[in-house]
């Protein structure tokens, strides 16, 4: 009787020593494995140094996650996520025979940066990110929530070098890879918000179709009160002109349905001041040709504003394919002319106030 009672005990011992290898061992093979699909991603590889797993609660860590190009060319990382968390729904496991997860990636940094040299450029192309998330994860994400996130519009070989960034940003996307889904609907959608350069408050909302690559969208962004000083490394770099003070803004709403392109961008710029003759014509350090264009510049502000609201406004129309998007100068131009005589622009979501009518 005792050897009998003995051997169901010494059966659980062996079962309970198996899940603890298991337990103890599962970490490392996932990282593994993660780690040998992240080193083949094409221009780009990563990295995640450590996994933590707590399996009978569905939930599992991503930590030190870490995306570089692979040219090894560019001074800072593409992504980098100090942690991931991702949560396993168990109803729909027993329900639908489906993986589905609601993942919070907390503290993202994501880093574009422009060059002259390809080898130096960084914009996440050259890799199909959607399908490289689905074979890491072979689950279906019905939530994603950005935490704390930052995003970097970086130029190091500029001069002067350019660093745009968004902080705080909050975003959280629902069905990114909801299976009920059928092509041509947008039943994705994405919405959050942020801080540009530290003081302008940004929005974002969006709806797309996840089961195609950006073919059928529609998205709204604004970014309001931008100190346009902050911009000077930018618009030194890139226009070759600074700002002496002023304040603006920056509506976006754009649709494409079966990949046609739609909608405006839409900058607003108030009380701007570009040129300063003694600051900008004396000044040695910048030069007479630099100091004229910015006058130029400040000139040309000046006349295509709207005087009674000291604002200078345009709204640029996007068209086309998305391949093949284009932006019309000759309707930007005239939208710069009707808002210098006619009637001053205001940051509104134009679309949504015609459907609202």
């Amino acid at each position: 009787m005792r050897k009998a009672a003995t051997i169901p005990l010494i059966t659980i011992l062996v079962i309970a020593a198996l899940l603890l290898v298991l337990h103890l061992a599962l970490p490392m093979i996932v990282r593994n494995m993660l780690n040998d699909k992240l080193a083949d991603m094409g221009d780009y590889r990563g990295h995640v140094e450590d996994v933590d797993l707590a399996w009978w609660r569905g939930m599992y860590q991503i930590d030190g996650l870490t995306i570089t190009k692979a040219s090894g060319e560019v001074q800072v990382p593409f992504l980098d996520v100090p942690s991931v968390d991702l949560g396993v729904s168990w109803s729909a496991l027993w329900h639908e025979h489906a993986i589905v997860a609601v993942v919070d990636v907390n503290q993202p940094t994501l880093n574009f940066v422009d060059a002259e040299s390809e080898e130096q450029q960084q914009a996440g192309e050259g890799i199909d990110w959607r399908d490289t998330l689905q074979e890491m994860l072979l689950i279906r994400l019905d939530e994603v929530n950005i935490h704390d996130g930052t995003l970097h519009f970086r130029n190091f070989t500029s001069d002067p070098q350019v660093n745009l960034y968004a902080q705080q940003v909050d975003l959280t996307i629902l069905n990114l890879t909801n299976a009920r889904q059928t092509e041509g609907s947008r039943d994705a959608s994405m919405r959050g918000t942020g801080q540009f350069l530290g003081h302008a408050p940004m929005e974002l909302d969006a709806s797309f179709d996840p089961l195609v690559r950006m073919e059928d969208f529609a998205v709204q962004f604004r970014v309001t009160g931008v100190d346009l000083t902050r911009l000077n490394d930018f618009a030194s770099a890139y226009g070759r002109f600074d700002f002496r003070g002023g304040e603006g803004d920056l509506v976006v709403e754009a649709e494409a349905t079966d990949s046609q392109l739609s909608g405006y961008v839409k900058p607003l710029l108030r009380n701007v001041d570009v040129f300063n003759f003694q600051q900008d014509v004396e000044n040695e350090d910048k030069g007479v040709l630099r100091g004229l264009w910015e006058a130029v510049v400040g000139g040309g502000q000046n006349v295509l504003q709207n005087q009674q609201k000291d604002q200078f406004a345009t709204r640029i129309e996007l068209s086309g394919r998305l391949d093949d998007a284009q932006i019309s100068p000759m309707q930007a131009f005239i939208a710069i002319l009707r808002n210098a005589f006619v009637e001053a622009f205001t940051p509104r979501f134009e679309r949504a106030l015609e459907e609202n009518e």
